[in-house]
């Protein structure tokens, strides 16, 4: 999700709630303690210089069990990052959350609640690093087989 579709979102919400990828909620109890700017430089194993933006949210939790962020004190918080840091409202949103390990998310809106969305790995340069861009798809219907080793319904050989 881009920033300003959160911020859009969040004018129509009194209450809110991030769900974990396997289903659970954050606790009600949760602070974001963090908005920023995350820039990436980096060169891809291809040879290309890359660079990346995203806004980064925290999510974090501590003892504090009666604590509830509302959508209005949320907007709020963006509204300050992006007039102290000079945020663009149309970057992508990516959100930390402490598991076993800091876990990266997506973040997605399904009509009721923030879904964080796992993050995944990718090569950039795939076509000089010769990996093809999707696995050719195959139906079996479509395999043709030499009749000699075929296997026909009451034939025996099952």
């Amino acid at each position: 999700m881009h920033l300003s579709e959160i911020k859009s979102t969040l004018d129509n919400l009194d209450e809110v709630k991030f769900q974990l990828p396997k289903g659970e909620f954050v606790p009600q109890h949760f602070h974001i303690t963090e908005v920023g700017i995350i820039t990436r430089n980096f060169i891809d194993c291809g040879g290309t210089m890359r660079n990346d933006q995203t806004v980064n949210f925290q999510l974090w939790e501590a003892g504090d069990y009666d604590h509830r962020l509302g959508a209005q004190k949320l907007h709020d918080i963006i509204t300050l990052s992006e007039e102290k840091l000079g945020i663009e409202d149309n970057l992508e949103v990516e959100v930390e959350y402490q598991g076993t390990t800091i876990g990266k998310y997506h973040l997605d809106f399904n009509g009721e609640y923030f879904v964080l969305v796992n993050t995944q790995t990718d090569c950039l340069a795939k076509e000089k690093c010769g990996i093809p861009a999707s696995k050719p798809k195959v139906q079996l219907a479509d395999v043709s087989g030499s009749s000699s080793n075929a296997c026909a319904p009451g034939g025996g050989c099952c």
